[in-house]
């Protein structure tokens, strides 16, 4: 017998692939099974979550402007989610997956399917899941190749490989992150860094399984980088081989040679290496950049290596050659040289667009600080809670998800007055600050942008309780250009003076530097609901975050899409009201195309408005029978199916398809 999740499901993927009819672009469809499997590393063995048994998890190939269907089976523990870093999936923000803020978990034994849309990304992304700490070993690389019959801005390479930076955790992670925010304490720290998931053979027990690439003497590789470690920053070195960086966060870049690349948590990178030195073995290499304090020294002291080896005739050396053009783990000053030679391609088959006049201005103020404890009975500093923040507001996330407290028109759920200034100003770097600016305020707070709205944030570090250290932020469902970064605190006037607004980069991860400033802008013309947080997840975790609320444009072309009925749900209450119910006319409402809520029922019929309290829903109504539920959900798919019908008689699909719809109606 079919259940009710898999009805729905058959339903949702028969009218997706109608749709893919209609629509422009490839579709694509991938099967995600999350599953605890045994992986051997460091001589231990540990259970951990994995996609389809593989770490790195499977790619996702496709060419631009396509779409992707991702069925993810939850077949761990808990509740997951899964995030596609860098899509900005326009009006589409209902599979974006961070957890609590577009969608509740999929939980354990549950499904679910993304649907990943495609804009103008081209190059290399990746997606995690979203949820806790899990995308430590679920994580995957998206390669996206130039739409077909185009070429890249750049010589074809002759072979290209996705190099996956990753850390590994010998122990139970989620139970040791539960337990650290529990007590307050620090978060752990990885037991080795990996590269596709192997620490390399400068680690006890990886001789064997370090990762190995063969290559022919005087060819050209495209190496696709991506940082998915939780909390480090790398630089990354391939012994007597230069590179040149071609692409950041699938957008291209002016070339430039490089002998080392740092990339930030989140981010990717597209290099090009021609391999013509003298044959041999050559490591490439990997090590974190701590940008916190110099007697800091609680970190990851891991050198990753991959081995790259040349095909031929030749006697190799006794071991590999190891880059000595990579920096010491405190270079900041190699890590902001690096930065600053990234400028944008700007051509005319890739231009790039920088907001000259920005309509909305933000100075957000990013810093660690504490949750008092009385009597001092925590784990943290000074018998406190770990906590971090924006302007003060340690964020929270909600009890339910919210995308749709925000279309449905839900109260409690958050507030929409984040700051868009500190408080109080203060001298953000100085050697010591007040410990009264280092107790933010936990809440659930965002910002509001309207359609078109052009957008400056100063991202501002702050050396609060002696810990300053740099933040890579992540802004979903866009990318901005970084028109400035610096050192020491921002100065309005004449650091602005010195905006790049003619070829900045264009990125969605930004690394703020140390004891310094980031600049960015960008335009706010995908409506949804778009979480900004730091890219490591301890801070995230501590609640360097927020989202922004980016209303509709008064268009269907401009507004964010409907809901789709399978969305997971939440038991959960809103100021002591249990909302997973029947719905009422106030429960309801929804936002229309100009983004104001209305409680037109009619405009809205069927299951897209049932579906999220179903659940709940039929229990109440029928003591938890199941003779009435089955009927509803006959009714449901019976509805769906005459929608569907209509849709392909005008497609001429109905012969191929409709006995398909029958069989679910049937089970």
């Amino acid at each position: 017998m079919m259940n009710r999740s898999s009805k729905l499901l058959l339903i949702s993927l028969l009218s997706c692939q109608v749709l893919a009819c209609i629509v422009q672009g490839a579709t694509h469809y991938y099967d995600f099974v999350l599953t605890e499997s045994n992986f051997t590393r460091l001589c231990n063995t540990t259970s951990i979550l994995t996609v389809n048994d593989s770490l790195p998890g499977p790619v996702i190939r496709i060419n631009k402007g396509d779409t992707v269907y991702v069925n993810a089976y939850n077949q761990g523990s808990y509740g997951i989610t899964l995030h596609w870093h860098g899509v900005k999936q326009p009006s589409n923000p209902w599979f974006d997956g961070p957890e609590y803020i577009t969608q509740c978990p999929i939980e354990a034994g549950k499904n679910f399917t993304y649907e990943v849309v495609f804009s103008d990304e081209e190059g290399t992304l990746w997606w995690h899941a979203h949820s806790d700490w899990t995308r430590a070993t679920v994580h995957g690389a998206i390669v996206i190749l130039p739409v077909n019959g185009t070429t890249y801005p750049f010589p074809q390479p002759d072979q290209e490989e996705v190099i996956v930076l990753g850390a590994w955790y010998a122990r139970d992670l989620q139970q040791m992150v539960w337990n650290a925010m529990y007590t307050g304490e620090d978060t752990p720290r990885s037991d080795a860094y990996t590269i596709n998931g192997q620490p390399g053979d400068l680690c006890a027990c990886s001789n064997e399984s370090t990762y190995r690439l063969t290559v022919d003497y005087g060819k050209t590789y495209l190496l696709r980088l991506i940082n998915a470690a939780n909390n480090a920053e790398f630089f990354f070195a391939i012994a007597r081989h230069n590179m040149t960086v071609v692409g950041m966060d699938a957008s291209y870049t002016k070339p430039f040679a490089t002998s080392y690349l740092m990339i930030s948590p989140g981010q990717t990178a597209d290099v090009l290496v021609t391999f013509n030195a003298t044959p041999g073995k050559y490591y490439m290499a990997a090590r974190q950049f701590s940008s916190t304090h110099a007697d800091v020294v609680y970190f990851d002291h891991t050198n990753t290596t991959g081995i790259i080896q040349y095909n031929g005739n030749y006697t190799p050396p006794a071991s590999p050659l190891f880059p000595t053009s990579l920096p010491p783990y405190k270079d900041a000053l190699a890590a902001m040289n690096y930065s600053n030679k990234l400028r944008s391609l700007d051509t005319e088959e890739h231009s790039i667009d920088v907001p000259q006049n920005p309509t909305k201005k933000f100075f957000f103020v990013v810093s660690m600080g504490m949750v008092y404890c009385p009597n001092s009975t925590c784990g943290g500093i000074y018998g406190n809670k770990m906590a971090s923040s924006i302007n003060n507001i340690s964020f929270v996330n909600p009890t339910t998800d919210v995308l749709t407290a925000y279309y449905r028109n839900l109260s409690g759920v958050y507030d929409a007055d984040f700051p868009d200034d500190p408080a109080v100003s203060y001298n953000y770097t100085a050697d010591s600050i007040s410990l009264t600016l280092a107790y933010p305020q936990k809440a659930t707070k965002l910002t509001t942008l309207e359609y078109g709205d052009t957008v400056e944030i100063i991202f501002q570090g702050t050396n609060v309780i002696d810990a300053a250290e740099s933040h890579p932020m992540h802004l979903h469902g866009h990318s901005f250009y970084v028109v400035g970064m610096g050192i020491g605190n921002f100065d309005h006037v004449n650091d602005t003076k010195s905006f790049n607004l003619v070829d900045p980069p264009r990125l969605n991860t930004v690394g703020v530097p140390k004891f310094g400033w980031a600049a960015i802008r960008f335009a706010a013309k995908n409506p949804g609901v778009w979480y900004m947080h730091c890219h490591l997840d301890r801070h995230m975790s501590w609640g360097m975050a927020t989202a922004f609320i980016v209303k509709g444009g008064g268009t269907s072309s401009t507004s964010m899409k409907r809901p789709p009925n399978y969305m997971p749900t939440c038991n959960i209450t809103i100021n002591g009201t249990h909302v997973l119910k029947k719905p009422t006319k106030s429960i309801l409402k929804v936002r229309s195309e100009d983004g104001e809520p209305t409680a037109t029922d009619e405009e809205h019929p069927g299951p897209q408005d049932v579906d999220y309290y179903r659940e709940f829903w039929l229990k109440e109504e029928t003591n938890g029978t199941s003779s009435a539920s089955e009927h509803a959900i006959s009714e449901e798919v019976a509805l769906m199916s005459k929608k569907l019908r209509k849709l392909f008689r005008k497609k001429n699909l109905k012969k191929n398809i409709s006995s398909k719809v029958k069989e679910a109606e049937k089970e």
